[in-house]
């Protein structure tokens, strides 16, 4: 499978007793790395108010890496526009682009912005699912309700900081029209007014759309005709609905004249499938920090893990994130990618992996680098 590109998704984790200096650190050490082993793309998330995540800025870190590597795109995963302005955006990216012309993807997510109205429930698949599988065997748990999440003190507070006051995020579609009139440098305002983003003007960066469902970021992408992502490793359940509702949408472009996605997925990598558990063991903790809204934890060791109490309630909050995650020897896990691969009919495959130990997380890229490469 070397014909379908691997990718990289970085949330620049912060383990257990360290700090957020030496996962930055760690992240740009997995960045040189990773362009060695041969993944075609480094993407940075944006968290805000996570004890455990040190992405709080992806133009800001891909900018550090984009100094300590020379080939691999970077690029982000996605920029929350419901706290940005389109202006603010294309001139982070573009003074970026300046310096590393034609290395960056503009990955954009709907995170904070304004609700959108639900005007019906998102068709049903073509892919049928019976006993939570797929034709192929990927599994595709129970929907997870992020209403918990949304309605939590923390995500509110986390909406006043980042927006001044008053402010209200604008309609994502409109943002996304007004991000590519800028690139392209014909914007005009509803007076006709010329705006004109020196730097990003003109930026040699690629434009993708990241969406956990059918509704809003996959409509947009594919009647912009742009690149989708679709992220199974949030939201496992929705991953069908999301890639078939962009490819529903998809409408030719000058970017593309068919559709375009890359799915993601968790992973841990290591030589035998006992190991790579044990890796892994902490994810359930740190999944269950997320969901609970109190921000991730930084993650924890396996002992730290193993030590936490879990109650059904615990349980029944991470098992689609749990079940979902891909753990093992270099084959099983490859074998469960091309399962995912052949469901979503994905053309890349992006990769987000957390341990503890950077080494081990190292390590499992390498891993599966050299799986993927053999097949």
């Amino acid at each position: 499978m070397s014909g379908i590109p691997l990718a990289v998704l970085d949330l620049v984790p912060i383990s257990s007793g360290s700090t957020a200096t030496e996962a930055l650190r760690n992240s740009i050490d997995l960045a040189r790395r990773t362009e060695r082993f041969g993944y075609a793309r480094y993407w940075f998330a944006e968290h805000h108010l996570n004890p455990g995540v040190a992405g709080t800025s992806p133009a800001v870190v891909l900018a550090l890496t984009a100094s300590a590597t020379s080939t691999i795109r970077l690029g982000s995963g996605a920029v929350q526009l419901g706290h940005r302005t389109a202006l603010s955006t294309v001139e982070e990216f573009g003074l970026v682009d300046a310096l590393h012309p034609g290395r960056l993807d503009l990955g954009l997510g709907r995170s904070g912005g304004r609700p959108t109205e639900r005007t019906g429930h998102a068709p049903p698949t073509t892919t049928p699912v019976i006993d939570g599988r797929t034709p192929n065997g990927l599994r595709i748990p129970p929907k997870f309700s992020f209403q918990r999440l949304l309605g939590s003190p923390r995500i509110a507070l986390q909406r006043r900081l980042l927006q001044q006051p008053g402010a209200e995020a604008q309609d994502y579609g409109e943002q996304i029209d007004d991000i590519l009139a800028l690139l392209r440098g014909d914007y005009r305002s509803a007076d006709g007014v010329e705006a004109h983003a020196i730097p990003g003007e003109g930026a040699d960066v690629q434009v993708w759309i990241l969406g956990s469902s059918g509704g809003q970021s996959a409509q947009v992408a594919g009647r912009g005709g742009l690149r989708f992502a679709a992220n199974y490793h949030v939201s496992p359940a929705t991953v069908l609905e999301a890639t078939e509702a962009y490819r529903a949408a998809f409408q030719p472009s000058d970017v593309l004249d068919k559709p375009y996605v890359s799915v993601s997925a968790d992973v841990v990598v290591a030589e035998d499938d006992a190991t790579a558990r044990e890796r892994a063991t902490g994810y359930g903790l740190w999944v269950r920090s997320i969901r609970t809204a109190e921000g991730a934890i930084p993650f924890p060791t396996p002992e730290q893990a193993r030590a936490h109490v879990w109650t059904d309630a615990d349980r029944e909050l991470v098992a689609d994130r749990v079940d979902t995650q891909f753990v093992g020897a270099p084959a099983r896990v490859a074998d469960q990618l091309e399962q995912l691969r052949e469901a979503t009919g994905a053309d890349e495959l992006l990769i987000t992996t957390i341990t503890h130990r950077h080494a081990d997380r190292v390590r499992s890229y390498e891993l599966l680098a050299e799986e993927w490469q053999r097949r």
